[in-house]
């Protein structure tokens, strides 16, 4: 779907010329649907900038992706229940450890995607 003036002109004149057909009493309805169909436009053309961004399979992608970001976003989803068994189990010390763990995959993470891009010229 695009987001283009021309469709959005479009319904809105329709919506226009529906409240003027139906009267005052249907506004309220009128004006939900037209914000309905813009908000689709307006999710769809979002899901369709978030996939691209993400590299979907069968979309463009504008810039290279981040493998890093994965495991950024994997710590952060398992450190949350990792935290819990840690300071449940061994208190602070194990909380401490837990998330040492976390940082250290993290950091050996984004050291070698930079040696990758080094290798690949991707440096200067």
């Amino acid at each position: 779907m695009d987001l283009r003036k021309d469709d959005l002109a479009r319904d809105l004149d329709a919506a226009l010329q529906t409240r003027k057909e139906l009267g005052k009493e249907y506004e309220a309805e009128i004006v939900d649907s037209f914000l309905a169909r813009l908000d689709a436009r307006l999710d769809a053309r979002v899901e369709q900038r978030v996939a691209e961004r993400l590299g979907a399979p069968g979309t463009p992608q504008r810039r290279p992706g981040n493998p890093q970001f994965k495991v950024q976003v994997l710590s952060l989803v398992m450190g949350i229940p990792l935290s819990a068994i840690a300071a449940e189990s061994s208190g602070l010390l194990g909380l401490i450890v837990c998330w040492a763990g976390i940082v250290g995959i993290n950091v050996s993470s984004a050291r070698s995607g930079r040696s990758r891009e080094r290798n690949r010229g991707g440096w200067e």
